[in-house]
């Protein structure tokens, strides 16, 4: 046993302190300061320390979902990996699906800038303020799955066929059962922000918000789980990082399916609210039938039923914060005006729901390898990140932090050239609006990545799992913040002077 350790033993050194989960296997050296700090907290994840450490840390690997025994089995390189990223292999990663989910974002702003005139849109104005609650679901449900299984799939937990399957199908079920409750709660958010300014209340346009939401929620959703998992899967197999391509690719067909989906299935619903009074209706209850049928899957997978039972705190304040999104966006939008914010509006909440989504995910597979378990008491606790230590710290979350803001400014460049190039959007792209436009996105993503090194740290001391808490608020956030500060833009723009002869044509 000590000739079969022995090897390992004297790999230690040449990585000291990088993952400490495995590094206590074997204790080589007690003068290591490094060695300390985990051999407090993870006495219990050394199965090869002894012959019955072996045993009991079988019947841990079975009981817990962040350990694996794959680490006293099988000497795969593929959990450090994360951790020896450099600066140019971070961006070489994330650049190919950044631009393909930023060129999604746009695809959605022309989708937008198009619908925002069909008579659903101009007589049922409260459908505005779905949009970002329902596009924000890819932040809610599709990129808290994708970071859930990049998680899963860099620990080791999808590594057979047999729990692959099972891990895909608690998920799936479980987003199901998540969109049609968001779907249908965002309706009645929706119902509400319009109420209240106007005060007038119509029964048949409230039904039709019901039924287009829910529905909307659940095949989007459907739909992009299901490349998720093909996405994750696929990573897994060429050998990248599951954590640096997934998120940003559920959001490149994210935002155009989602919004063609709503503007779809709202007009025909719309129509046939003129001759049938009893479609939408039936359309809402069907949705909300099936409910019980995932519910009852999604609890036979340990780590759904968890989520199942405790994941819908974030989800439903995150579709609250995006509806607030959605509210500034109607009354914007609905301003002859400001017509031209709408093609813009889902570039910037994409881009910065993006970018925030990737370095959440990868912070908390950083935590899931390196640090003690959660809620497990630190002897030597974090304090509050500064600004700084985010961004000039010398671990790989503050390159990845650099690298992910560095591709804001170019990216949104490329972005706006192509909508001006297809002729899209209502305004002109002068130096001023683009100067505006990029102070905008680069504040909303320093915002955004700050506020994820800090919250996914938060909730890891406090025993939440990141993974199922912290991409919905970060995200919403995101639409929040950017919806915010375009509004705010095209209104200073216009009070300068800036105002196009073309804006709302």
């Amino acid at each position: 046993l000590i000739d079969i350790l022995h090897p390992k033993a004297s790999e230690v050194p040449q990585t000291p302190g990088e993952y400490e989960l495995t590094e206590v296997t074997s204790i080589p050296d007690h003068s290591d300061p490094e060695n300390e700090r985990p051999d407090m907290g993870v006495l219990d994840c050394r199965p090869n320390a002894k012959g019955q450490r072996e045993e009991d840390a079988l019947l841990e690997n079975a009981s817990q979902s962040n350990e694996s025994d794959d680490t006293s089995t099988d000497q795969s390189p593929v959990p450090p990996a994360p951790l020896k990223e450099t600066s140019f292999s971070i961006g070489l990663q994330v650049l190919f699906p950044f631009l393909l989910a930023g060129f999604g974002t746009v695809a959605a702003g022309m989708v937008l800038d198009i619908v925002q005139h069909w008579t659903v849109f101009t007589e049922v104005t409260e459908v505005f303020i779905l949009v970002p609650a329902l596009l924000g679901l890819k932040g809610n449900l599709e990129m808290t799955l994708a970071s859930r299984l990049s998680t899963a799939a860099n620990i080791g937990q999808m590594d057979t066929a047999k729990d692959m399957w099972k891990m895909i199908m608690g998920n799936l079920a479980l987003i199901q059962v998540q969109a049609t409750v968001v779907g249908f709660l965002a309706s009645i958010a929706a119902v509400i922000f319009g109420w209240i300014p106007e005060g007038n209340f119509k029964m048949g346009h409230a039904i039709l918000l019901c039924a287009s939401s829910v529905a909307t929620a659940f095949i989007a959703s459907l739909l992009l789980g299901l490349i998720m998992i093909g996405v994750i899967i696929a990573s897994r197999k060429v050998g990248i990082n599951p954590d640096n391509v997934a998120t940003p690719i559920a959001a490149s067909l994210g935002d155009l399916i989602t919004l063609a989906l709503l503007a779809g299935i709202s007009t025909g619903l719309y129509k046939e609210l003129e001759f049938n009074d009893y479609a939408n209706p039936m359309v809402c209850a069907f949705f909300v039938a099936l409910t019980p049928i995932w519910v009852l899957i999604a609890r036979r997978t340990p780590s759904t039923r968890e989520v199942l039972y405790s994941g819908w705190e974030p989800v439903i304040i995150a579709m609250a914060i995006s509806s607030v999104g959605g509210l500034i966006l109607d009354k914007t939008v609905s301003n002859p005006n400001f017509a031209g914010m709408a093609v813009f509006t889902p570039v910037i909440n994409g881009v910065g729901g993006n970018l925030v989504a990737v370095q959440a995910s990868r912070i908390s597979t950083y935590l899931h390898m390196n640090a003690l378990p959660i809620a497990e008491p630190d002897p030597a606790p974090r304090k509050c990140p500064t600004p700084w230590s985010s961004f000039f710290g010398s671990g790989v979350n503050s390159r990845s932090a650099k690298v992910l803001f560095l591709l804001v400014a170019p990216g949104h460049l490329v972005f706006l050239y192509t909508i001006n190039s297809m002729q899209g959007g209502h305004t002109t792209l002068t130096s001023l609006f683009i100067a505006f436009y990029l102070a905008a996105a680069l504040l909303q993503v320093v915002i955004l990545l700050y506020l994820a090194d800090w919250m996914v740290n938060w909730m890891w001391r406090r025993g939440m799992n990141p993974d199922n808490f912290s991409i919905p608020y970060l995200t919403a956030l995101g639409d929040l913040l950017g919806t915010g500060f375009l509004a705010l833009c095209f209104h200073i723009l216009w009070l300068i002077g800036d105002r196009d002869t073309d804006v709302g044509d």
